[in-house]
């Protein structure tokens, strides 16, 4: 999702390209979800396209939480997008975007999972979640995962404060 780590942080609009990306793919796996929520049946569970695109998303998440610097969205931010963009004005810690890869992970592996034990509503009510989140940070750079990872913070229940 976001740039390598640098001493300085990352570009703050990897983690809004990404987010943008992600949102389309959300919007359309929630659409596909929609058509097929009612589904019974274990086997049409693995091959209902909306579990199937919500299963690549959840995996893009992983790799955004494992290796956010090989994570595609971020590698074509960095190689595309941001040498046509003017200079980087400012940066951000990459911890707090790291963090809501995590909890897109959460939420779209919850659906998935409730999904496959047969609760028909639950994988288009996840991506639904998923898809406001993402969307709300393209469109408005507001990142819900990245607040609630500053709230836990504050709390003293994640992560140390970086010296200034």
């Amino acid at each position: 999702m976001s740039e390598t780590s640098t001493p300085g942080g990352i570009d703050v609009r990897a983690p809004r390209f990404a987010a943008g990306i992600t949102a389309g793919l959300l919007a359309v796996a929630f659409l596909l979800s929609l058509l097929n929520a009612d589904a019974v049946g274990s086997p049409a569970r693995f091959t209902d396209p909306a579990f199937l695109l919500t299963a690549v998303i959840a995996l893009l998440f992983l790799w955004g939480v494992l290796s956010p610097a090989t994570a595609p969205w971020g590698v074509l931010f960095r190689r595309l997008v941001a040498p046509r963009l003017s200079p980087v004005r400012e940066r951000e810690d990459p911890r707090p975007p790291r963090f809501a890869q995590g909890v897109g992970l959460l939420v779209t592996g919850v659906g998935l999972l409730l999904h496959l034990a047969g609760v028909p509503w639950a994988l288009p009510i996840a991506v639904a979640m998923a898809f406001v989140a993402a969307f709300l940070n393209a469109a408005f750079g507001l990142c819900l995962g990245c607040q609630l990872y500053l709230l836990l913070q504050r709390g003293g229940l994640i992560g140390r404060r970086r010296a200034a």
